[in-house]
């Protein structure tokens, strides 16, 4: 099989709804070290960081809404700034991978996702240009 590893994944096909930071962001601890040290990325080595989001699909049970964000960085991601009067602030991630596993207390498949870069969602272009699909972003 040609797909070993992590399965790259768009923003938009992973969350078509967006989704909202509702927690900090956190060191991923290392569960495999024998002392509290920061989890690094096994391909990259580089740090990795963890953030609770809410998927804004309105179809979701309440239990599926959150998930955790594991984000590959340097330093530590900072939350975009959160909407007027309220504690949620709308994110998009770049460089999105989910990893399959099964979940070793129920032996059911589940997603680890993962990312590069967190940032501010960019604005909705609501110009067209003469060709018709310039500035428009793919959507998978």
């Amino acid at each position: 099989m040609a797909l070993q590893g992590p399965i790259p994944i768009s923003f938009t096909l992973l969350f078509p709804h967006g989704c909202y930071v509702v927690g900090e962001v956190q060191a991923a601890k290392d569960f495999d070290a024998k002392r509290d040290t920061q989890a690094k990325d096994k391909l990259t080595g580089l740090p990795v960081w963890q953030v609770p989001v809410m998927d804004a699909d309105p179809s979701l049970k309440a239990a599926q809404k959150t998930v955790t964000v594991k984000i590959l960085a340097e330093v530590q991601p900072v939350v975009p700034p959160s909407l007027p009067g309220l504690p949620i602030a709308p994110v998009e991630f770049d460089g999105l991978e989910v990893k399959p596993y099964v979940q070793q207390a129920t032996g059911r498949l589940a997603y680890s996702i993962s990312a590069r870069v967190m940032r501010a969602p960019r604005p909705q272009s609501t110009k067209t240009t003469g060709s018709g699909s310039a500035g428009k972003e793919a959507a998978a």
